[in-house]
């Protein structure tokens, strides 16, 4: 059984019920919505039917207001509570019964809650919803090609998301953001700006936005009074007192104290996680820096300690525990097949006002917090640069250490490259973090939208089976061979690999563009417009290209796999003639059954990329980059560029289980590698080497890549193993990688935590930008991250 955790008995008591309640659906937006809907829908603009559904749920919703909280608001009526988005996607009653029923990632659906969704959400919302009309409008091309798992969707089932907020919401209450937008609601120009009709719309859609969430706080505020008022215990009541005052303060005005700080950030996260179910929820950025001036003013005056201050992180921590990420099904669950909602939470980097070392002593608390509340949401990483204290990498190690793979490790200076290189300034470029899982983007100042993941393997076994799936029985790609010629050459082979990839990234961003169309037109987030630049200057929705930078990102899965592949095909058919290209494939038909000799030769007798290798390593730089001239910089349909990630979230499951057998000798429908790792059971000349290969990846093009790395936890024992897994850090990125994370736990605990279950019921691993409890995870992602090589020593 696992010990109490957090530092007091109330953050014990908080974090017992967010870990052991289960997650369950809450109807009461989609009722609220549809109210709202049903009434204004084609009577108002849709940006302002937008912000009056909004804010009628802020003024209506069920409060709750949990014993011994400190910091006060959920996204539904309880903790683990979720809300449906039938906007977005209105599930069918079949999806509810397989969301309550599922093993894994179940919500409880009440039968109450089942016949609401069946006589008033569904027939509203069954042919308006944002999901429907994608997958009406998409072409019979995009269909076969997303059936056959060459790529997935976002926006199936969530809205666009991976924003991060920077600092201005300590600076400024709503009201005052309130003013700035009725200012520039004066300043419009009807006479000579045409879009001046539209502009006034957004922006009125804000102010309500504003009334909206100003609302929320005044609710809470009066709420505290009342409990108050009926508590006898003299503590409790001087803490409701203080809680009410805190919400008298926030969000109306600017926070003044540490604990306003927190509870101003926390009602922004509900109000951008409740407007939309944005994919990834929001984040706080670099929290440590935002927070350090309220610190270092309330411990000057007297009113905060360090201990009262870590019970208060403490207490947001178990907040972004009680949100579990919006239920989902079919393919949209697959990539991403877990409660976690990927708020990410910045720590250490580069200070944005001076360009000197960010850490403080808030980052060494948060590092604390983290350390002593293990919980699976947030995620938690640091930034690591040449300024970086020793001390706080060796803490962050120390910790990573442990086990259950957080924090996560980013390269400050190859991040701030990375937003340059996609046209940033320098000065916004520190407002640099990352979100989700590894993606970048300039904090309060970027829409960075993740559009879905693509299959890079499954190209290549198009690419040789002319463009025609087995799995489907459809032609999904081109025709690139005719009249039964062959590929004589690897340079031709690798053309058609190219021509193909082309074809299939186009049918992928044709469907994008459609999608950001209507997102644009119909599903604007007239809240999260107040708090990103340049929304309110620009009088553009954050859907609609109002933010200063706006990307979108196709995330590439697979590089291992396919770097390897290619490996094998050049070196053993083209320059060693060890067989030909027909009997690989031939081998590859039969997942090598009968084949075993061959098998063995592509699987261990042929250079992987993972080895410093420059074979392989050179394939994989040719794969990636044709990855990215197929997607970077070309436009998207709101004035943004495409770029490209490279990570998997559970895609590699997913994806895995569409893709036959490789080139390389993986197995027919096996997990591919995750992110930028290499191939399970590749990398065999140990984990320098895989540094040094990931390495030759130019990751300051992309908007980040993902590298996980398994430790035996002797390997880094003692403090000779903490010297040398901070070295490892450091090394990495003085070699230009973008981020680094690490599972340090013995195989052998793995197997028999997946034997007996509930003896093992609190381990928690590390699965690819996120950390998640290892009974959360289907057997076939068990199997994957017990594979993974696990290094002995450095």
């Amino acid at each position: 059984m696992e010990l109490a955790r957090g530092s007091t008995k109330r953050t014990q008591y908080l974090r017992a019920k967010s870990t052991r309640t289960q997650p369950r659906l809450d109807m009461e937006r989609a009722i609220i919505y549809t109210e709202i809907y049903k009434k204004y829908m084609g009577v108002k603009p849709p940006v302002i039917l937008r912000a009056m559904a909004f804010k009628r749920f802020m003024e209506t919703r069920t409060l709750y207001f949990g014993d011994r909280e400190l910091i006060v608001g959920e996204k539904g009526k309880s903790p683990q509570s979720a809300p449906t988005f039938p906007d977005l996607c209105c599930h069918t009653l079949e999806d509810l019964d397989i969301m309550s029923k599922r093993q894994y990632i179940s919500f409880k659906v009440s039968d109450d809650d089942k016949a609401v969704h069946t006589s008033e959400i569904i027939p509203f919302w069954a042919e308006k919803s944002m999901r429907h009309k994608i997958l009406s409008d998409m072409t019979p091309d995009w269909h076969k090609a997303y059936k056959a798992g060459v790529f997935t969707e976002f926006m199936e089932q969530r809205a666009p998301g991976h924003t991060v907020a920077d600092d201005k919401m300590y600076h400024n209450g709503f009201l005052d953001f309130k003013a700035r937008i009725e200012k520039h609601i004066e300043q419009l120009d009807y006479l000579n700006d045409s879009d001046a009709v539209e502009k006034r719309d957004q922006l009125e859609a804000m102010v309500i936005a504003c009334d909206a969430i100003i609302l929320l706080g005044k609710r809470y505020a009066e709420m505290a009074e009342s409990k108050a008022a009926a508590e006898h215990d003299p503590q409790r009541k001087s803490e409701l007192l203080a809680i009410a005052a805190n919400c008298r303060v926030v969000p109306s005005h600017k926070p003044e104290t540490f604990a306003q700080a927190l509870q101003m950030y926390w009602f922004v996260h509900l109000g951008v996680t409740t407007e939309l179910n944005t994919w990834d929820a929001f984040s706080p950025g670099k929290l440590d820096q935002y927070l350090y001036p309220f610190y270092q003013h309330d411990v000057a005056k007297g009113i905060l300690t360090r201990e009262s201050a870590q019970e208060l992180l403490e207490c947001l921590w178990i907040k972004f525990n009680n949100q579990p990420a919006p239920p989902k099904v079919g393919v949209t669950l697959k990539e991403s097949a877990t409660y976690t909602d990927f708020a990410n939470i910045n720590t250490g980097g580069l200070n944005p006002n001076t360009g000197e070392s960010g850490v403080n002593d808030v980052s060494f608390l948060i590092l604390d917090v983290m350390d002593e509340m293990k919980l699976l949401q947030p995620s938690s990483n640091v930034q690591i640069n040449r300024e970086t204290p020793s001390a706080f990498i060796k803490r962050a190690c120390e910790i990573s250490r442990k086990g259950w793979g957080q924090p996560a490790f980013y390269n400050t200076e190859e991040l701030i490259q990375e937003l340059m290189n996609a046209g940033k300034s320098y000065e916004d470029a520190l407002y640099g973090g990352s979100s989700g899982c590894v993606e970048t983007g300039c904090a309060g100042k970027e829409a960075y939208i993740l559009t879905g993941y693509f299959n890079l393997p499954k190209v290549l076994e198009l690419t040789l089976s002319n463009g025609y799936d087995f799995e489907t029985k459809e032609q999904v790609g081109i025709k690139i061979l005719e009249n039964g010629q062959t590929f004589e050459s690897f340079d031709a082979l690798f053309d058609g690999y190219k021509r193909q990839l082309q074809y299939l990234i186009d049918i992928k961003i044709e469907g994008n563009q459609i999608i950001e169309k209507r997102f644009a037109k119909q599903m604007q987030a007239p809240f999260l417009s107040i708090i990103v630049d340049d929304c309110i200057e620009s009088g553009k929705d954050y859907n609609n290209g109002g933010a200063r930078y706006n990307t979108r990102y196709i995330q590439g899965v697979g590089i291992g796999t396919i770097a390897d592949s290619l490996s094998a095909i050049k070196f053993n058919v083209f320059d060693k003639q060890h067989f030909s290209l027909q009997k690989l494939m031939t081998a590859l038909d039969h997942n090598f059954e009968g084949y075993e000799m061959l098998h063995k030769r592509v699987l261990k007798h042929t250079p992987k990329y993972g080895n410093d290798n420059d074979y392989a390593d050179n394939l994989m730089q040719q794969a990636f980059q044709l990855f990215y001239d197929a997607v970077t910089n070309r436009p998207t349909a709101c004035g943004g560029v495409y770029r490209i990630d490279m990570l998997p979230t559970t895609c590699h499951v997913y994806f895995g289980s569409v893709t036959r057998a490789s080139a390389n000798g993986r197995k027919a429908y096996i997990p591919l590698p995750d992110g930028i790792s290499p191939e399970k059971g590749a990398d065999i000349n140990g984990p320098t080497a895989v540094i040094k290969s990931a390495s030759k990846m130019d990751h300051a093009i992309t908007g980040g890549t993902l590298l996980n790395q398994k430790f035996a936890p002797n390997a880094v024992a003692g403090e000779k193993g903490l010297d040398l897994l901070s070295a490892f850090v450091r090394s990495y990125f003085l070699l230009g990688g973008h981020h680094i994370q690490f599972n340090i736990i013995d195989r052998a605990l793995l197997i028999e935590a997946q034997k007996d279950p509930e003896a093992y019921s609190n381990l928690i691993v590390r699965v690819a930008g996120y950390s998640d409890h290892f009974n959360n995870l289907e057997k076939a992602l068990q199997d994957e991250i017990i594979y993974r090589t696990e290094h002995q020593a450095f």
